[in-house]
């Protein structure tokens, strides 16, 4: 059982076995049918959308980020760090300063940080017992396994605040405006209402959001002649519109799309404040989305559906840069920047997730060893008992990536 273990954690969770030959750098063919297929990938990512490019390169940055967490907290608290790799499975190109071996592997599917004596089941020579994880603390132990999930908490917290500094945060702008022309034959096309008018009153009655003009519109007797005071390039108008009745003949009808958000300006101080409370809501949510989207009923129920709810679906790195993408064809740098920081936000509550592999697995044993430890003779937890638990997390998250794919391939999310 510890050899499987052994196995499973080496070659399944962090690509490789800390015994194995280092290869001749750069030697074979394998880098070079990395290197050709990657760039393939990334051209024609670039030929497809420029914008979902620059959101996977931003997803990289993200997790470098987070095993640079890992690797300075486990450095500073004299924990022994052998290796830091970008990619799973078969080593590519690496090299060694002190200690530590740095490289690439095939597989961009993530990357890890290797620390001496993760567990029980990881063997450690006599000479390097004292810079060991399962020798150290358990603040410092804490520390370091949580750090990828704080780093990602970062990452969130200063897109958020560069975003809301620079470009505003999205909400209630206090302005009312006509985002489409309006319907052909509508009231509001016979009243002479266009495209980009701002509308500062309904009947008399000042609007500053979208439903307190759908609120005046629908309050309105169908039949009754109604005024609209408008901005059209900054110059009032007032307009007047008789109302005709909806598809149902039982409320009033105007015929127009209008919207009332947009990228508020904020100040410094305010940009700071709202950076803070959206990463706590953002987290919230997030906790909420993972027992979502953990639900047999909602998989089962996404991938037979005609048209799965975005909401409740599964989804891949595939799916979230095809959305990445699009909402930054739509909004810009800034809308893309929101969406990486939410996703960051999302991966760091996901791994937290206190089973293993995740980190948070790797935390809640810290923990039950802590309170299981007595004053001058700690307690190690016996990992070989929790294999079956990984192996059957790492099968939920196989089948999580399966249908994730199938639903980002057939019902795309951007």
């Amino acid at each position: 059982m510890s050899d499987f273990y052994r196995r499973f954690k080496d070659e399944i969770l962090v690509g490789g076995d800390p015994k194995e030959v280092e290869q001749a750098k750069g030697g074979g063919l394998t880098p070079w049918l990395t290197g050709a297929v990657l760039v393939a990938l990334l051209t024609w990512l670039w030929s497809n959308n420029p914008w979902t490019l620059l959101f996977v390169l931003g997803l990289f940055v993200s997790v470098f980020l987070h095993e640079v967490g890992h690797f300075v907290t486990a450095r500073m608290t004299g924990m022994k760090v052998t290796q830091f790799f970008m990619g799973f499975g078969p080593r590519l190109w690496s090299f060694r300063r002190g200690e530590v071996e740095y490289g690439l592997r095939a597989l961009p599917l993530g990357a890890f940080v290797r620390i001496i004596g993760m567990s029980n089941l990881d063997p450690v020579e006599s000479a390097d017992e004292s810079r060991a994880y399962m020798n150290k603390s358990y603040p410092r132990r804490m520390l370091v396994i949580t750090a990828g999930s704080l780093m990602h908490a970062i990452i969130a917290v200063v897109l958020f605040f560069g975003v809301y500094s620079t470009a505003g945060r999205f909400g209630e702008s206090g302005a009312v405006t006509i985002v489409l022309p309006p319907a052909t034959g509508s009231p509001a096309e016979r009243a002479g209402v266009q495209e980009g008018d701002v509308v500062a009153a309904f009947n008399g009655e000042t609007v500053t959001t979208r439903d307190q003009l759908v609120e005046g519109i629908t309050s309105s007797r169908i039949g009754e002649e109604v005024s609209i005071d408008v901005l059209r390039d900054g110059v009032p108008v007032v307009l007047r519109a008789t109302l005709a009745a909806n598809d149902t003949g039982e409320l009033a009808y105007f015929g127009v799309v209008s919207q009332s958000v947009d990228y508020v300006p904020q100040s410094v101080l305010d940009a700071a404040r709202y950076a803070f409370v959206d990463l706590g809501t953002t987290a919230y949510n997030s906790v909420r989305g993972v027992f979502t989207v953990l639900n047999p009923a909602n998989i089962i129920d996404s991938i037979t559906s005609d048209e799965a709810d975005p909401t409740t679906r599964p989804s891949t790195v595939v799916g979230a840069s095809q959305f990445g993408g699009e909402v930054g064809r739509q909004d810009g740098l800034k809308g893309m920047l929101l969406v990486l920081a939410s996703l960051n936000v999302f991966v760091g509550v996901f791994n937290l997730f206190p089973l293993l592999p995740f980190d948070g697995g790797h935390a809640a044993i810290a923990t039950y060893e802590r309170i299981r430890s007595k004053r001058g003779k700690p307690y190690r937890a016996d990992l070989a008992k929790m294999v079956p638990v990984a192996t059957a997390v790492v099968a939920m998250l196989a089948f999580l990536l399966v249908a994730g794919l199938y639903l980002d391939i057939t019902q795309p999310l951007g």
